[in-house]
């Protein structure tokens, strides 16, 4: 894979990949924020939010009848439409775009559900490698606990329990997300994850993020002609439901 960069895109992808409770999603949204009180054309896009078949995934979920492959090519199906109808020309017109999960998403846990590894990375073989991904790496007690902290149990397929690994969700959840941790650790040299402890605080990660992203990234080239008026907050405080739409994220399964 080539990053976008290597393709000549005039713009740059930066993804965030981590388990669930990782907290990736709050650090790609005060990133997002930050980036946008710097002037820079930022774009954010997410995992399974593709109004063309974001509905039939929710009502699969709801029904659990989402098989490994189902689940796979729907997922497939989704990230391919936002690919093409809203990352690549937002790319072509010089936008640093951000992603929560990329296709590394795909590649962890649909391995981990059972489907063949080169056959899931067949499905994905149209899409570039994101010019920074950044790895959260959290013990899985502190993903469990951030999951809980918003609602009062866990989802079924977040849970794994439709590979049957346990009759009780939450050791389902720590053998599942250990599996597919251990798929991410596999694939993090290959396609240069830069690896976070997602085990601290908020702020010291995304000091790491920025600091990252501002050394590998010239973001002057990336700025509006006429910034947007957001005031110059050094770092922005997350809004008061971040948490639980971390918790939250119907992708999560």
């Amino acid at each position: 894979m080539k990053t976008f960069a290597e393709l000549n895109f005039p713009g740059r992808l930066i993804a965030v990949e981590g388990l669930d409770g990782s907290g990736k999603s709050t650090q790609i949204y005060l990133l997002k924020r930050w980036l946008e009180a710097e002037g820079v054309k930022v774009y954010f896009s997410e995992w399974n939010s593709s109004e063309l078949v974001k509905s039939a995934t929710s009502k699969g979920k709801k029904r659990e009848l989402l098989t490994p492959t189902t689940f796979s090519l729907i997922h497939a199906t989704d990230f391919a439409d936002r690919y093409e109808r809203h990352l690549l020309p937002l790319l072509r017109a010089g936008y640093v775009v951000l992603c929560d999960r990329y296709v590394f998403t795909a590649f962890a846990r649909d391995v981990t559900r059972g489907c063949p590894p080169e056959w899931v990375r067949g499905i994905y073989n149209f899409a570039a490698q994101p010019d920074l991904t950044f790895f959260f790496k959290a013990d899985l007690e502190v993903s469990l606990n951030r999951i809980l902290e918003g609602r009062p149990k866990l989802k079924f397929f977040e849970a794994g329990m439709d590979l049957r690994l346990s009759n009780d969700p939450y050791e389902s959840f720590r053998i599942f997300q250990g599996r597919i941790l251990e798929q991410y650790m596999a694939m993090s040299h290959k396609f240069n994850f830069i690896v976070v402890d997602a085990n601290q605080h908020v702020e010291k990660q995304q000091s790491i993020v920025r600091r990252i992203v501002s050394e590998r990234i010239n973001l002057t080239q990336f700025r509006r002609r006429s910034p947007l008026p957001l005031p110059p907050t050094i770092l922005p405080v997350a809004p008061p439901d971040n948490k639980a739409k971390e918790a939250e994220e119907d992708m999560a399964a």
